[in-house]
């Protein structure tokens, strides 16, 4: 197996039309065209085939929360199928199930009303409505900051 800065270079070389940048996160920055990438992580490999896999797909803005996690379920298909073989990387299911759990654990978190605790529904983006409760609450980007949920329909019984 390559090293993670070798297989960086050749994915510069590959794919010209996106920006490669060792940071502190692993991302893809569609208004950049820009790959974030690090080198410091035991599946570094993977994750970055995962990120040139969202810029391949064209990956950018989501309406509805529930399309970012099949943009993540469908990157990592290109990833295992398109290019793991080509890159000589391994991608295991465990991984790939661990990494999309993220993504439902905060789904979950997400559509849970701060009222009754029933699963909500998402009505618009950042907006969610209770089935149970009828109690409306917006919710924040919070990928990669604390969820924030905010009420903002009194119930009346």
């Amino acid at each position: 197996m390559r090293s993670i800065h070798s297989l960086a270079k050749q994915l510069q070389k590959d794919f010209p039309q996106f920006e490669f940048d060792q940071s502190e996160t692993f991302a893809w920055s569609p208004s950049t065209a820009t790959i974030h990438w690090q080198s410091n992580e035991a599946d570094s490999a993977a994750f970055l085939l995962h990120e040139v896999s969202h810029a391949l797909l064209g990956h950018a803005e989501y309406r509805r929360d529930i399309e970012l996690i099949k943009h993540e379920r469908d990157a990592w298909s290109y990833a295992i199928d398109q290019l793991a073989s080509h890159y000589n990387t391994v991608i295991t299911d465990e991984l790939v199930q661990s990494t999309l759990d993220t993504y439902r654990d905060w789904l979950h978190s997400r559509s849970t009303c701060p009222h009754c605790e029933t699963t909500g529904l998402q009505i618009k983006k950042h907006l969610y409505q209770c089935l149970a409760c009828s109690q409306e609450w917006k919710v924040n980007e919070a990928r990669l900051c604390a969820l924030r949920r905010y009420p903002i329909k009194k119930i009346h019984r």
